[in-house]
């Protein structure tokens, strides 16, 4: 009580009334400052971001969408970049960019790899973290073929499409979601998952550049370099480069011929 009677109730309120009319200025000030100072955000920022898949894959190489449509919007990018966006969309960011849209050919995911739990030999019993990165530390993965699939499924996490999944120890994608992002490209550390042309009819599912007579004790699935498949082709779209089947799609007319010729059958169906 004798602390009560002792303040000064009339002081006490004067610097009340300071405090509060300080704070009224410092509104006032930060609200104009904010008006004559703000930088208004380009409008097509939003109305390109609305065209946009809205994935958020990073598949652009961008954070996110909105900063991609940001980046578009002041030319710091293409629209081509984006792989899940579909082409109506792209036309129709051109129009708001006032930009004729790049055209690329669609691509799809493939696995280079059919090593499987039953194909593929392996060093050693892994036990560890599970994720390929974590396998791949510990000498290079289990298997016995260094370019094999190590079946972490790491492929399969990043992806926001659900188009990758392992299947008896080897990652396999799903042609009919894949939207190409590249995050699955990105993300293996064999580097065995490849973008190809969405039309192609077939893939080489081996990454092997081994000699035949090493890959025979590596791997039942694994290609062996024998060539036949490249002597097969009526349009020459196959080189054998490192003992590997090299596929030029703009030649390849998908006959087959190759597919039923090859002894190891990892020339593939799409």
């Amino acid at each position: 009580m004798n602390l009560l009677a002792e303040i000064n109730w009339g002081s006490f309120g004067i610097v009340l009334a300071i405090l509060a009319v300080l704070a009224l200025f410092f509104t006032v000030l930060i609200l104009i400052v904010n008006k004559f100072c703000a930088v208004e955000e380009d409008p097509r920022i939003g109305q390109v971001a609305e065209k946009l898949s809205g994935a958020n894959c990073g598949g652009c190489g961008f954070a996110g969408c909105a900063d991609f449509a940001k980046a578009l919007v002041e030319g710091r990018a293409s629209v081509s970049s984006c792989a899940a966006t579909s082409a109506e969309n792209k036309a129709l960011i051109g129009e708001i960019l006032g930009v004729k849209p790049e055209t690329g050919e669609p691509t799809v995911a493939v696995v280079k790899c059919a090593g499987g739990l039953e194909e593929a030999a392996k060093r050693f019993n892994y036990v560890g973290n599970a994720g390929c990165e974590s396998i791949n530390q510990c000498m290079g993965g289990d298997k016995v073929c260094s370019k094999g699939c190590l079946g972490g499924g790491s492929c399969a996490a990043v992806c926001k499409f659900e188009a990758v999944a392992v299947k008896d120890g080897v990652a396999k994608t799903d042609k009919n979601a894949c939207v190409s992002c590249g995050a699955c490209v990105k993300k293996c550390p064999k580097r065995i998952i490849e973008l190809i042309p969405k039309r192609a009819k077939i893939y080489v599912a081996c990454s092997s550049e081994c000699r035949g007579k090493d890959v025979m004790t590596a791997c039942k699935a694994g290609c062996i370099g024998c060539g036949l498949c490249a002597k097969t082709c009526p349009n020459g779209a196959i080189e054998m480069v490192n003992n590997l089947p090299v596929i030029n799609y703009a030649a390849c007319t998908g006959c087959l011929a190759c597919m039923n010729k090859c002894p190891r059958k990892i020339i593939r169906s799409m």
